[in-house]
């Protein structure tokens, strides 16, 4: 059949999922599977069935577009398709190269036993999408590997390296080729005449399970994934794997499941899946145009974000050159480079070995002349645009003419960088959040000569460095910056007004965010935070709170000085009173009059501004869509993913209500704080952000 390939050899019949990319589970393949399945278990030539997928992936799973329409359920379910399976008298045998991922690796579950390529990665990711696994896998999974590996690999939703499925009994065997390998085990179980193994059956691995481990386990959760469904439900699942009979944990699962996927969070997630695809499309560059090759890269500045940008780059496999004109701030940034990877060697993340191959990529240098055979310069230096043109002008009298010149400020004008070269064309903005070697977000900048190859040769880096790369324009900010002040004075303001630093965080930590906007001040360094906000200029019908340089005058940094907005003990924060008695201060200075605030209003204070401001950067089109926006906050800022991002979250609560907060704030903040014209029109119409732009932009 189309989506399915049977042949038999010496009474193995393969069955091989042939649906590229990534062998998703749709409807077709689910019946093409049922039929050929249903068809072997007849044949008496056939002994024993391989599954196994086409190409480089055995299959990622569902198709997601099928939940998003409501076909995942349409039969044969996956659901359907484990039942036929486990019902055969005959071997079956998973034979998994690349991925088994979701639904894929339910499906590899759902055989009797699996055989694995060393290469391999396997796992149940459905969490990130608000979901549980859906069709046995919840079940399966504990009680191959027990509730302890359950816990954290399906509530994580992490891939889970083949040697490592091995040790857990989530696979029977590695091998160099999976299907080969698979079509020799069922050949030797069949002559050692193994009864078939079934995972849904009860498993000695979970019998006893002492609840003390789900307790400890609830409560380990309780900050990790505050807020959301699936993760709760996860757990709930598995210890109905350990306690209920299998019939009734497979129940509770789908239930389970289906209430999920009927929530708000999973489709707010879902969409955070699309957007993120999405925003990897430049409209009008040409299919055929390809990114440049990169080879070799050069990094300018060993500071904290030229460090982690190199870190970033040999850990991906790119050889870097890291340039910085003094030995000493050389020196200092190799050595802080060495420290975070040996921290990441004591946490696991890296092996010893993976460590002494990444810091082998990196060449530390300290003339310009060592760049002269690169691919790509990205500069990492101080916000300083004078400091940026001059190393830019000398960069480019020595790169070769293919090299592209990148920027990574985030604030700074790329055409005034741009133009302190003779290639204007090759010259982009890559915006990488700190710790670069972390954050996933990668805010590519357009200048108004970037060349079409020179932005798909970045966003293809980024993509290159497990980044989300986001395109952006050129302007104050770009995207998550620009947006970002508007969140953040607010939160000064509500302090003048009457809250307190640990009311404003705990509506935020409240509302998902891992951190509210002043303990972020704090971690990052309020006398940084200051620096920042003295290098831009205000409107002059605005002002900004003085309660950061008072804070900075009396030496409260954050956690770096042990105060700021709150006292610390390590990184435990405590309120403080100096601080309560200081804002009351400020408030009596500007003649502001305190009073109590209510969660509710301090949320849409927070939230509304950030989200006025994201329509004004669509209406001068710095972001393309509004999906755009919201992966920019998700994967940079810490906007809680199962909201679905801002934007997303503002459509769906009511863009009405943001506008009838902006007109509260306006006559006191300034006509920036006015809603926009974008706002105000869906607000009235009801239109959808893409909607609305895609009229606007016929």
């Amino acid at each position: 059949m189309a989506h399915v390939r049977c042949r038999t050899v010496r009474g193995v019949a393969l069955l091989e999922i042939d649906n590229p990319p990534v062998n998703a589970l749709g409807i077709p393949v689910r019946e093409a599977l049922m039929q050929e399945l249903a068809r072997l278990a007849c044949d008496a030539s056939v002994s024993a069935i391989v599954v196994a997928g086409v190409g480089k992936a055995f299959s990622a799973g569902a198709d997601i577009n099928e939940f998003a329409s409501g076909l995942a359920d349409r039969s044969p379910t996956l659901r359907d398709l484990h039942s036929l399976m486990e019902a055969s008298g005959k071997p079956l045998v998973a034979a998994i190269r690349g991925t088994a991922l979701g639904g894929g690796f339910e499906l590899a579950l759902a055989c009797h036993w699996r055989v694995c390529e060393r290469a391999a990665t396997v796992g149940l990711p459905e969490v990130r999408l608000g979901l549980i696994p859906g069709a046995g896998g919840t079940q399966r999974f504990t009680r191959l590997a027990g509730p302890e590996a359950a816990l954290e690999y399906i509530t994580s939703g992490s891939p889970i390296p083949a040697a490592k499925a091995l040790e857990l009994g989530l696979v029977d065997e590695l091998a160099d080729d999976a299907v080969s390998a698979a079509q020799g085990f069922a050949r030797r179980m069949l002559a050692e005449g193994r009864e078939l193994r079934l995972a849904s059956r009860t498993s000695d691995r979970t019998s006893g399970t002492d609840p003390a481990l789900f307790a400890a386990f609830r409560a380990r959760l309780e900050r990790k994934a505050r807020g959301q469904l699936a993760p709760w439900r996860i757990v709930d699942c598995i210890e109905a794997a350990c306690t209920r009979a299998a019939d009734e944990g497979f129940r509770l699962e789908r239930e389970w499941f289906n209430e999920c996927r009927a929530s708000s969070q999973c489709s707010a997630l879902v969409h955070v899946f699309f957007a993120e695809r999405e925003a990897r499309r430049i409209p009008n560059i040409p299919p055929e145009l390809r990114p440049l090759p990169i080879r070799t890269v050069g990094v300018i500045g060993a500071g904290t974000m030229g460090g982690g940008i190199a870190m970033s780059l040999a850990g991906s496999g790119i050889p870097v050159k890291l340039l910085d004109v003094s030995q000493e701030a050389l020196e200092r940034g190799m050595a802080a480079i060495r420290r975070n990877c040996d921290a990441s060697v004591s946490r696991g993340s890296l092996s010893p070995e993976r460590r002494d191959e990444l810091l082998a990529r990196i060449e530390p240098v300290t003339g310009y002349e060592a760049l002269a055979s690169v691919d790509l310069v990205i500069e990492a230096a101080l916000e300083d645009l004078g400091l940026k043109r001059a190393i830019f002008a000398a960069v480019d009298r020595i790169a070769a003419p293919h090299a592209i010149l990148a920027t990574n400020t985030s604030t700074l004008d790329i055409d005034a960088i741009a133009a302190a070269t003779s290639r204007p064309e090759r010259v982009v903005g890559t915006h990488f959040f700190s710790p670069a070697h972390v954050m996933r977000l990668l805010e590519v900048v357009r200048g108004r000569h970037s060349s079409a190859q020179s932005l798909a040769t970045a966003m293809a880096l980024g993509r290159m460095l497990g980044k989300v790369p986001v395109l952006a324009g050129n302007g104050d900010g770009f995207i998550g910056n620009r947006m970002l002040q508007f969140y953040s004075c607010e939160a000064e303001f509500l302090l003048e007004e009457g809250a307190t630093p640990q009311q404003i965080d705990a509506v935020a930590e409240g509302f998902g965010f891992a951190m509210g906007p002043l303990a972020v001040r704090d971690l990052a360094g309020n006398d940084t935070g200051l620096l920042v906000r003295r290098s831009r200029t205000l409107p002059a019908d605005e002002r900004r709170s003085p309660i950061l340089g008072q804070l900075v005058a009396l030496g409260r940094l954050g956690q770096k000085s042990g105060k700021g907005f709150y006292r610390y003990e390590g990184r435990i924060r405590i309120p403080d009173p100096e601080v309560d008695e200081l804002i009351e201060q400020v408030a009596a200075q500007q003649g502001i009059p305190r009073r109590a605030l209510g969660e509710q209003e301090i949320l849409d204070r927070l939230l509304h501004p950030l989200v006025n401001e994201g329509a004004r950067v669509l209406e001068e089109r710095i972001a393309l869509r509004a999906g755009d926006i919201d992966v920019v906050f998700v994967n940079g800022y810490g906007f809680p993913a199962f909201r679905g991002g801002p934007m997303f979250w503002a459509q769906r609560t009511g863009l009405d209500k943001v506008v009838a907060t902006m007109r509260t704030l306006a006559p006191t903040h300034g006509q920036r704080w006015q809603p926009s014209a974008l706002l105000v029109r869906l607000a009235q119409s009801g239109e959808s952000w893409d909607e609305a732009l895609a009229d606007s932009r016929k």
